[in-house]
């Protein structure tokens, strides 16, 4: 039995202070959605520590501002803005296509959250096209940069809504189904725990890991589709007058640890919230992760279904 992670940080740590001490020059990192939200504060603290840092959005113009806002806190120049649309899969064959060299962090931080239902030109759902299928397609496309690099490090930024949903392999598009925004969302965030316990299976051997982690609830742009109202019966539902906020800086945190705490050398497959390895879910509870996010098989027929998807 493996033994749980824990760390000196906790719900309240920041990004800046988990990096603190750690020395990153050499190392080049890819952060998708870049640009907003805790995005924004994760590749900051990467840049502060050093790294070469490539902020992955679809909006070119505002990841430019980022880069420039990073560049004059840190002092790094080299902070650089690539155009990718995760829902896009031409989008994302064009930045691997376009990546050269190593690539020793990749942070999977973009999403899209609650959103009514859409869905791609190939009839994909879009949570799930966006959360999982095109974090998929970009990382298998970098994999030969993360296996170049010696101990790459792949993120994966999931949710304490997986514990809403497990990937419903019967229906996944939601096709058959009536299509609950929620349910949607929970599943497409399981996936990305389960990515994280097959790519490390398969990926290992290349010197990758792959961990998957809850930020904690940050108030950012990822919420442009859940109205107040809906936040405030969320809020009641995990806990009420008990529910804090994270600012940005501390929902980084967990994403800047998973992907440079010396803690977690040669670590994955693991799910981590405020700062360390998450506690088995209880029933009832918001925190912990669910057995069916960690279940192996589970994960490898969803690694199979995916290639199945992309490849049809």
């Amino acid at each position: 039995m493996s033994v749980r992670i824990t760390t000196p940080f906790s719900a309240t740590s920041t990004a800046a202070e988990v990096v603190q001490g750690i020395d990153l020059t050499g190392r080049r990192a890819v952060v998708t959605g870049g640009a907003s939200g805790i995005g924004v504060e994760t590749a900051r603290a990467l840049a502060g520590a050093g790294a070469e840092v490539t902020l992955a959005v679809r909006d070119t113009a505002a990841g430019d501002r980022t880069a420039a806002d990073i560049t004059a806190t840190t002092g790094n120049k080299a902070v650089f803005v690539s155009r990718l649309d995760l829902a896009d899969q031409d989008s994302v064959a064009a930045f691997t296509a376009d990546w050269d060299g190593p690539l020793h962090l990749l942070v999977n931080n973009a999403g899209i959250m609650a959103s009514p239902l859409m869905r791609t030109p190939q009839g994909w759902e879009m949570q799930f096209a966006t959360n999982h299928l095109g974090h998929f397609a970009l990382a298998r496309g970098l994999h030969g940069a993360l296996a170049a690099a010696g101990g790459a490090r792949v993120v994966s930024v999931s949710s304490s809504a997986h514990l809403r949903s497990p990937v419903v392999f019967e229906d996944i598009h939601f096709t058959e189904r009536e299509y609950e925004p929620w349910a949607a969302y929970g599943q497409s965030k399981t996936a990305n725990v389960l990515f994280a316990v097959e790519g490390t299976r398969r990926w290992a051997a290349d010197g990758i890991t792959v961990n998957a982690l809850m930020p904690g609830a940050i108030q950012t742009n990822l919420q442009r589709y859940v109205s107040e109202e809906e936040l405030n019966r969320l809020r009641a539902q995990m806990g009420g007058g008990d529910f804090l906020w994270k600012t940005p800086e501390q929902g980084a945190a967990t994403s800047v640890l998973v992907a440079t705490s010396p803690l977690l050398d040669g670590v994955g497959g693991r799910y981590f919230e405020d700062c360390a390895e998450a506690e088995p879910n209880v029933t009832g509870s918001r925190r912990g992760v669910a057995a069916y996010a960690l279940d192996p098989a589970a994960a490898q027929r969803l690694w199979e279904v995916t290639e199945q998807t992309l490849a049809a």
